[in-house]
């Protein structure tokens, strides 16, 4: 077994992988600075696993950095951290560049001045990279979509236009790693390609086995309550829960991969598993797209709330479409999605009003 730090390790993933980590008989330890977006109250959340080391420290600090890694030298460095809020990436570049970026440089040359360089290193990175993706014609040849912009979204223009006009019909194809080009559209997103090329660079110099994950939308419970840009099923599920209208926006027709929290874990502990030495590039999802008013109205339902509204309102930075094929995953990892969504988004429900009751205010 190894020794594996996750950076971030107080977030989503990283609390549920250090749990699912130390069952495997790993020893583990998370690094996290416990930011208040995410963490309200700056503590170590109650579901991280009491066996797995503690340490308070932000990735863009160097000295910090190199001090827990000179300390624990570990085997295996899992790198969660990062800021992910596409939206606010727009407004907040220079925070999303710093973390992101900065923060992964640093981890590195925190390995090289504590002079230890770990065996092997995973990095979370994000169907974001793709930006709008490739569609196709029908009948036609794929192109990529360009940027949606202000303008064309403030006029309802949701779906590209491809080479023969707005009348002929486009499709979206499968997000795949050697298939389709990264083309970020979001700092976001920019910043996740950024720290991909990073890692490759430096690992490929220092002879470090690399796996880059490539994730589409996590959920699950544990996802923060407090965190404005988590993830929209659990928005969809506080507002639900608490008798609110669902707000869809756009036509309704953004397209989603939505993947369990516990399908991403498996296929962390799959990538720290396999023995092939060369780089790893895949994408990770549950394979089948959904459309935000199909998901909208699947939580409305199983909470009781009312149907949800089709708002045409829009946020810049957000792509129409993405999905995944899991075949190549299933290939290189051996690994499959096992949670379906309908379960899976029952199994969220049911958190959130657990954690909605416990933290109700006693009556006066």
């Amino acid at each position: 077994m190894s020794s594996v730090l996750i950076t971030g390790g107080a977030g989503f993933i990283g609390s549920r992988l250090s749990a699912a980590l130390l069952g495997d008989g790993h020893r583990v330890d998370v690094l996290d600075v416990l930011h208040p977006q995410v963490h309200a109250d700056r503590q170590w959340p109650s579901d991280l696993a009491p066996a797995a080391g503690r340490h308070r420290v932000d990735v863009t600090d160097l000295d910090g950095m190199g001090d827990v890694l000179r300390e624990l030298r570990p085997e295996v460095v899992v790198h969660l951290a990062a800021e992910t809020g596409t939206g606010q990436s727009l407004a907040e570049a220079t925070r999303h560049g710093h973390v992101n970026v900065v923060g992964t440089t640093a981890l590195l040359d925190a390995m090289t001045r504590s002079g230890h360089v770990p065996q092997h290193l995973l990095l979370a990175s994000s169907r974001a990279v793709y930006g709008e993706g490739r569609w196709r014609e029908r009948g036609g040849e794929p192109f990529y979509a360009p940027v949606r912009g202000a303008e064309a979204l403030a006029l309802g223009h949701w779906d590209p236009i491809g080479p023969s006009g707005a009348d002929v019909p486009v499709t979206p194809e499968p997000q795949l790693a050697g298939t389709v080009e990264p083309r970020p559209a979001s700092v976001y997103a920019a910043t996740k390609l950024a720290q991909e090329h990073l890692l490759h660079a430096w690992t490929s110099a220092m002879g470090v086995r690399l796996s880059v994950l490539r994730l589409q939308n996590v959920y699950g419970a544990g996802q923060s309550l407090t965190n404005p840009y988590t993830g929209v099923l659990t928005v969809f599920a506080q507002d639900a829960l608490a008798g609110k209208v669902l707000d869809v926006y756009e036509d309704g027709r953004i397209l989603r991969d939505f993947v369990h929290v516990s399908d991403v874990v498996t296929a962390f502990r799959c990538a720290l598993r396999r023995e092939a030495a060369g780089p790893l590039l895949v994408d990770i999802g549950s394979g089948r797209p959904t459309t935000l008013l199909e998901v909208a109205t699947l939580i409305a339902d199983l909470a009781g709330a009312p149907d949800p509204v089709v708002s045409g309102r829009y946020r810049l930075g957000d792509v129409r479409a993405a999905c995944t094929d899991v075949s190549a995953a299933r290939e290189q990892l051996g690994w499959t999605p096992e949670t379906p969504l309908r379960s899976g988004a029952a199994e969220l429900l049911t958190w959130v009003r657990g954690s909605r009751a416990a933290h109700v205010p006693p009556r006066a």
